[in-house]
């Protein structure tokens, strides 16, 4: 299950969470973010047990620093999180055999 954030709940969840994050930021004009947005779903609730999955709108006025603070140029982009720090991430969109992959290999 994918949870709605901004940057401060963010900057709390990665702090805290002994589970990997996967956060991907978006916004509501970006086609391809719309397109990931039922795949990062799908791969959410076969993985919610073993990470936690947020998105965060860009666009959103309390989000705008965690944009900032990861560098986020281009979206779609997902971003993992392990023990408080980016640990890898995936710009773009991609299919649901390839994101699936991307969390595998990051748990």
């Amino acid at each position: 299950m994918v949870k709605y954030v901004n940057g401060a709940e963010l900057e709390e969840l990665i702090a805290k969470s002994e589970k990997p994050v996967f956060c991907d930021f978006w916004a509501t004009w970006c086609g391809p973010c719309r397109m990931l947005a039922p795949v990062f779903e799908a791969v959410s609730d076969k993985y919610e047990d073993k990470a936690v999955f947020v998105k965060i709108d860009v666009d959103d006025e309390a989000s705008e620093s965690a944009a900032i603070k990861y560098g986020i140029s281009s979206i779609p982009n997902i971003i993992v999180f392990k023990n408080g720090k980016p640990a890898a991430n995936n710009l773009g969109f991609v299919p649901e055999a390839t994101l699936e992959k991307f969390v595998q290999d990051n748990l």
